[in-house]
């Protein structure tokens, strides 16, 4: 992907891809290879690549984005069915689609009827409000639409990411464009997250994460298979919401805490501001928008879009903000409406009330809250204790309340001080500090480290994707240790499951299905307690082997149902044991953690 195209709708990229006749869609990824290669050069709403000398592909994106076919123009022959306009919309970012518009009035009432059952007859028949409340199920149309995703997801996860080109892309984002026509947002967003990731392997994104990828595909193929059986508020929470409602809030008296950079691997960039108020409740200040990163690193010094502040986010975190007329989101991020008041206040040091109280928690029920779908920040006061060499990089040793920590940087782009200032800390070995960090869920206890307090003023604080440390903030004569290598820790084996989970999404089947026996693994498995995971480990390897053959021996299409099935199994049970590995390292408990391994028939099932 080219940052300097503007984000297109998905059902556009969808519909572009499937006017193509078979020979130039089996042409597509080329054709985006080449694209992407040539200037794109933007005069105000309009982006135009030369794709010769003579043939030019225009974008017009009003407002920011493309949203209709005929707003991507080509001048050669073979337009408007031609491969440049299907390859300008496959190259550009996916866009968010705007919800659908709400039914008229008598197309909602035969959405009920579609639902709800009828309980008798004639004019006088009413529904009997005595006996007990029907309960809610899907309808047939986002019972069809989910199907529609999980078989387009697991034609992705079948080819994995380095053979989903472009056509399987549209595929997906045709499906993403049908579950939010019929009121499906959550499927819908997931496998537009989907796109996006696999897009972002297939170019070589400094910031593609394999992990990230997986748990996409898992979320959405988790969706769309438990959304045609899910009733009540399992069903609510399946749909999702297709924008997150902002409820009143009246007036606030906010406190800042911190500010840290956002650069995604999808183009957008800015900063986020988390501020509490006095019962400990966090709330955010964002400003992200398309970008690199000189807009994470400038938008800390751009002005707060909330009421008639001039306060910029870098002074919001040690600053204070009261407001009145404000609106929340459900993750708490504060509205900017036009009804909305703010004025800066007062702020408070991490020491005072009412900020205090937030280090007061322990650690191990802040990582419960984390794990049971909570916030993941952490507040821990630490000793800092050394620094640890690891394939990624060096981090640093905490001691937080006798827990071993490892202290991570957020993010590794060097436009950014993340890394600079975690050797500096290393210097201030012995110190007692406050931090915020963001959990990260694995077996040893580990964090991303966001803020700290001043290793020589404890009045003030550190934002460390956005403040530079000097050698004259840290103790006098601190002087960093050399990086120990990692010690070997008596770890649950749970990558040799794993990494066959995570080799599925990057290569798809063919890579199980020519991995050879793995019979020593699922055995290891089972002899140190994990018997679900050597099951779940051979019946991966048997779906991606399953080819039947027609009877003059040439092979049958395979049955991605069966395949995507044995590998969301797989995913799911990962993820389980990974986060109950993780609440037993911190010493937390969380809602839903087995207290046992999970057995493959529940895994089945659910």
């Amino acid at each position: 992907m080219t940052p300097d195209l503007p984000p297109v709708a998905p059902s556009v990229t969808a519909e572009l891809v499937e006017a193509l006749s078979p020979r130039l869609r089996k042409r597509l990824d080329a054709g985006v290879t080449k694209l992407v290669a040539r200037p794109a050069v933007r005069e105000g709403d309009t982006v135009r690549i030369a794709v010769d000398d003579e043939t030019d592909v225009v974008l017009h994106a009003p407002g920011g984005t493309v949203t209709g076919a005929d707003a991507i123009r080509c001048g050669c022959l073979l337009a408007p069915d031609c491969l440049h306009r299907a390859a300008a919309a496959s190259a550009a970012p996916v866009a968010d689609e705007a919800p659908p518009p709400s039914p008229a009035p008598a197309e909602a009432a035969k959405a009920r009827e579609r639902t709800e059952p009828v309980l008798g007859t004639g004019p006088a028949a009413q529904p009997d409000r005595t006996g007990p409340a029907e309960t809610e199920t899907a309808t047939a149309e986002q019972r069809a639409a989910a199907r529609t995703v999980r078989d387009a997801a697991a034609a992705v996860l079948e080819a994995g990411a380095d053979g989903a080109g472009a056509v399987l892309q549209a595929g997906l984002l045709h499906a993403a464009h049908t579950a939010r026509l019929a009121g499906l947002p959550r499927a819908s967003a997931a496998a537009v997250s989907v796109v996006t990731g696999v897009r972002a392997a297939r170019s070589a994104d400094p910031w593609y994460r394999l992990a990230d990828l997986a748990g996409a595909l898992a979320d959405v193929l988790g969706v769309a298979h438990r959304l045609p059986h899910a009733t009540g508020p399992d069903l609510t929470e399946l749909r999702g919401t297709a924008r997150q409602p902002y409820r009143p809030d009246g007036s606030l008296r906010l406190y800042g805490l911190f500010s840290e950079p956002v650069l995604t691997a999808t183009g957008y960039a800015g900063a986020v501001t988390w501020t509490a108020d006095a019962d400990g409740r966090l709330y955010t200040v964002s400003d992200v928008a398309p970008g690199g990163p000189a807009r994470a690193t400038g938008a800390a010094d751009r002005a707060v879009r909330i009421g008639d502040t001039a306060l910029t986010h870098r002074e919001l975190s040690r600053a204070g903000l009261a407001v009145s007329g404000a609106t929340v989101s459900p993750t708490g991020r504060l509205g900017a409406g036009a009804g909305v008041r703010a004025v800066r206040a007062s702020g408070a040091a991490w020491h005072a009330e009412p900020l205090d109280r937030l280090w007061a928690v322990p650690a191990a029920e802040q990582v419960a809250r984390a794990l049971n779908g909570g916030q993941d920040l952490l507040f821990l006061e630490v000793t800092l204790t050394g620094t640890v060499r690891e394939t990624t990089g060096d981090c640093l040793l905490a001691d937080c309340a006798g827990l071993p920590l490892r202290l991570a940087t957020a993010h590794d782009d060097p436009s950014l001080p993340h890394r600079d200032n975690l050797r500096l800390l290393a210097a201030a070995r012995g110190s007692r500090l406050r931090i915020v960090a963001r959990l990260v869920p694995e077996p040893l206890p580990r964090a991303l480290l966001l803020a700290v307090e001043h290793p020589t003023d404890p009045a003030a604080r550190v934002d460390l994707g956005l403040d530079r440390l000097r050698h004259a903030d840290l103790p006098a004569g601190a002087v960093a240790p050399p990086a120990e290598a990692a010690p070997t820790a008596d770890e649950v084996p749970l990558h040799l499951l794993r990494r066959r989970v995570h080799q599925a999404v990057s290569g798809g089947r063919r890579v199980l299905a020519s991995a050879g026996s793995v019979s020593g693994d699922a055995v290891r498995l089972r002899r140190l307690g994990l018997a679900t995971a050597g099951d779940l480990l051979d019946d991966l390897h048997a779906a991606a082997a399953d080819r039947s053959r027609d009877a003059f021996g040439r092979l049958l299409p395979a049955d991605t149902d069966h395949f995507a099935r044995a590998w969301l199994a797989a995913a799911v049970y990962t993820d389980a044991v990974e986060r109950a590995l993780c609440a037993g390292g911190w010493g937390a408990a969380t809602t839903g953690t087995p207290s046992s391994e999970p057995s493959s028939a529940t895994l089945a099932r659910g």
